[in-house]
């Protein structure tokens, strides 16, 4: 999913049957700073899911509605967002939630003042608290107006980068606590999208877990459909229900008698509450 978040100069390289939905408050625990009487019951799905870089058009949706993926993520804002976005629009959310489909929502915000590459929004020491608040408050308008209600996730992704870097790191961490905290302050659950080798594991092994995200995904291209067996921090961390792993990339498949090229994720976390 790195290339598809980002444009072809910004790419970072780096490393079961359809299932179930589930509605129940999973997952609140795992979240500090959230009142668990005052939220939506989250809605959880279990099974496969896909990335790719633009929406696909709802009869690709249509299409692809086989029985193999019961979920898609979809980039609702960020100025880092790589790819237009012509049919992710609030009657195509509520088209393809009809169908069948549960949504993810990812938000492409500032990325560390560190890493290689160049981006539109970039943060620093200096502005990442305010950032992260900007842009969880532009990610909230984002998901509400694509129908994506209040108790839904909205997944902050974080590409690769040298989280040995301790100042960029903490820059880093400093914007995501800001981003959580003001996703939860407008009743938005906390998700956090990035890599094993880096940005994940920068959230996962943080010794002050106060204000970071309750829902990981992860990205590890080994290519094992599971959120468990290759899970590679505590086996208490990020449950129940609260992980995705992105399990490999560019993947072209046909389904339907129509082709996209998307990145295959195993699923079993927070999905966007459609109405």
């Amino acid at each position: 999913m790195a290339g598809h978040r980002q444009s072809k100069k910004r790419r970072y390289i780096a490393w079961g049957a359809v299932g179930v939905v589930v509605a129940a408050g999973a997952g609140i625990a795992a979240q500090t700073s959230m009142a668990a009487t005052s939220w939506p019951a989250q809605k959880t799905f279990t099974g496969r899911a896909f990335d790719t870089c633009t929406a696909p058009s709802l009869s690709a949706m249509k299409a692809w509605h086989t029985g193999y993926y019961g979920a898609v993520a979809v980039y609702v804002g960020g100025k880092n967002r790589g790819c237009a976005q012509p049919n992710l629009t609030a009657s195509w959310v509520k088209s393809v939630n009809s169908l069948g489909w549960k949504l993810i929502p990812i938000y492409v915000g500032a990325q560390p003042p560190c890493q290689t590459g160049s981006s539109p929004e970039k943060l620093s020491a200096a502005t990442a608290a305010s950032l992260g608040a900007k842009d969880a408050a532009d990610a909230v308008a984002k998901a509400s107006a694509l129908r994506m209600k209040a108790g839904s996730p909205i997944y902050l992704d974080m590409e690769a980068y040298d989280i040995k870097n301790k100042a960029c790191n903490d820059a880093v961490l400093t914007y995501v606590r800001s981003f959580t905290k003001t996703l939860r302050a407008k009743t938005y659950r906390a998700g956090y999208y990035g890599f094993t080798s880096s940005s994940a594991k920068a959230v996962a092994t943080a010794a002050d877990k106060k204000d970071l995200p309750g829902n990981l995904w992860y990205a590890l291209y080994d290519k094992k459909d599971t959120t468990t067996a290759d899970w590679p921090w505590g086996a208490g961390q990020f449950t129940p229900h609260s992980r995705g792993h992105q399990y490999l990339v560019n993947s072209k498949e046909t389904r339907g008698g129509v082709t996209l090229t998307v990145d295959r994720n195993s699923w079993d976390a927070p999905v966007a509450i459609i109405g």
